[in-house]
């Protein structure tokens, strides 16, 4: 029989694309209209000629700190998430359907609830006299107030609050999949429990760990209120430089750029991890 498209299958093709036409154009409109805008406007100076000042101010000292901050604060939250996320999501797993659906909704209960509330929610709890340095201090284990707020550690806890389902679902999701008969296996071959879990429960649980672990890391790169209330001004994000350039020192060339070339990491950073992601995937699989 000779194999190829049917005329039925060329116009259904075609009924799809045309279907599709309108989404995909406010699409293009939406995403590429604005980034081609702010690529132009990083390339002009103060004066409005095309020059490549705006990057070359890139390569000083306080945005190689910054880039090195913005980093170092995705991959702390990053791995906080995961720390916090993992055990929970596999709580989670273990119960009956009904009982994890009532406890899914506290962990989407924050999205219920803006980010800016949230956030001056542990302002409030982490200041000098807030709830958490009073109870500490009436339970003698400290005599002064913990720095909590204003600092690195402040917008760690923050944001980790915030950005925790973000990690949960997705893994929630890969663990639910996984039958329970594998590890049951396991233990009737003679493997112990924590065996079992390394061996077996664990590898096929990290596509959802990975893919909570990506998406976390994306979000903290761009992350702006959080940083920006918590930090105090001492946390100098690249997404807090951004609006300083807008506020502060009026130059959309120099936000634009700081915007670019934070694009430009994030997609770099984020093929290198899709990359290891493929190799630690073939890894596990192979032990498998």
């Amino acid at each position: 029989m000779p194999s190829g498209p049917t005329p039925a299958n060329s116009r259904a093709a075609a009924s799809a694309w045309l279907m599709s036409a309108p989404a995909l154009l406010l699409v293009t409109l939406a995403l590429l209209a604005p980034l081609s805008l702010m690529l132009i406007t990083s390339l002009q100076n103060a004066q409005g000629h095309l020059s490549g000042e705006n990057y070359r101010r890139l390569l000083e000292p306080l945005y190689l700190q910054s880039a090195w901050i913005t980093l170092k604060l995705a991959v702390t939250v990053t791995a906080c998430c995961a720390l916090c996320g993992y055990p929970l999501s596999y709580y989670l797993s273990r119960l009956t359907k009904p009982q994890a659906a009532w406890l899914m909704i506290l962990v989407l209960l924050p999205f219920w609830t803006s980010v800016l509330v949230r956030t001056y929610a542990w302002l409030i709890l982490l200041q000098r006299r807030g709830l958490v340095n009073n109870s500490l201090r009436e339970l003698g284990l400290i005599t002064d107030p913990l720095h909590l707020v204003h600092n690195f550690l402040g917008t760690v806890i923050g944001m980790t609050h915030v950005l925790l389902p973000f990690l949960v679902l997705p893994l929630y999701s890969a663990m639910r999949a996984i039958p329970g008969d594998y590890t049951r296996a396991a233990l009737s071959l003679g493997a112990s429990p924590t065996r079992a879990f390394w061996q077996i429960f664990f590898p096929l649980s990290f596509p959802g760990l990975a893919a909570g672990g990506l998406l976390v890391f994306i979000l903290s790169l761009g992350f702006f209120v959080t940083p920006s209330l918590l930090g105090g001004g001492k946390v100098s994000t690249w997404p807090v430089l951004v609006d300083s350039a807008l506020s502060i020192y009026p130059h959309p060339g120099a936000a634009s750029a700081l915007g670019v070339a934070l694009l430009i990491m994030t997609l770099v950073f984020v093929t290198v991890l899709r990359a290891v992601q493929k190799r630690l995937f073939k890894a596990t699989g192979a032990r498998l």
